[in-house]
């Protein structure tokens, strides 16, 4: 299976991955059909694992690739992952920061909508931008190191389609259209996916912007996000976010 699956070109593994964070994003939204709910321990430790794995794949996964792209094109490796690394942050939290305004305009149902599935489309350029930096050969740049970028992201999903469902079946929705809403906030992110690795096989150039911006997102979601969720039960979250980054960068080294 993992054979098959190497064998495939970027663009085509970047789809099947984001099709994995997809579904699971459909499989937190169905906690609206549960009655009672998840148990916050499990999210916690899920969260965690997430923000560890998340942490680790910025590093091994996206800024030390950008960094050997840059020294291979002769740029400047300093300037462009600071550039990249700071954008992709503050993308973030502008966008936060307008859905904040927005929400009492359109009221807060349809703001929980917009901001996780637009949410998921720097997470889903994430996941492209990873695979599509493969096909350069780069050491930095792992099969493994991206399909645990994708596991960090697709658990990160479950609590955020729970999210979106939920308080739509808290605001009158029946279940069924209360998880339709909640499972396709994430299905942006499979076409998020194949553009960002279209855009770096297209264009080489953009690559190591690509990956910096990339990382930068992915920690602002860690830290902005993620940990905060897990305040009440910050030991269980260290624990689990001290796993997932272990867990990250031993598959990185290891089959990096």
């Amino acid at each position: 299976m993992l054979e098959y699956f190497s064998s495939l070109s970027p663009a085509w593994q970047a789809l099947a991955a984001s099709l994995f964070t997809w579904a699971m994003t459909a499989a937190g939204a169905a906690a609206v059909f549960l009655l009672g709910g998840t148990d916050g321990r499990v999210m916690t430790w899920m969260l965690g694992i997430a923000a560890g794995v998340m942490t680790a794949a910025s590093f091994w996964s996206l800024l030390l690739p950008a960094e050997e792209m840059c020294a291979s094109l002769g740029f400047s490796a300093p300037a462009v992952l600071t550039l990249g690394f700071a954008s992709g942050g503050a993308v973030l939290f502008l966008l936060g920061r307008t859905f904040a305004r927005a929400e009492k305009r359109v009221g807060r149902e349809m703001m929980i909508i917009f901001s996780v599935t637009l949410h998921n489309v720097p997470e889903g350029l994430c996941i492209g931008v990873a695979f599509g930096a493969l096909s350069y050969g780069l050491p930095g740049a792992s099969l493994a190191g991206a399909l645990l970028l994708a596991l960090g992201i697709g658990l990160q999903n479950f609590p955020e389609g729970a999210a979106v469902s939920l308080p739509l079946r808290q605001g009158g929705l029946s279940r069924k259209r209360a998880f339709f809403w909640g499972q396709i906030s994430g299905a942006v992110e499979p076409l998020a996916a194949v553009f960002g690795a279209l855009l770096v096989l297209w264009v080489r150039a953009v690559l190591p912007f690509s990956l910096a911006f990339a990382a930068g997102a992915m920690i602002y979601v860690v830290t902005a996000e993620l940990l905060p969720e897990c305040a009440e039960k910050r030991e269980v979250a260290a624990i689990a976010t001290v796993s997932g980054f272990s867990v990250m960068m031993l598959m990185d080294t290891v089959f990096g």
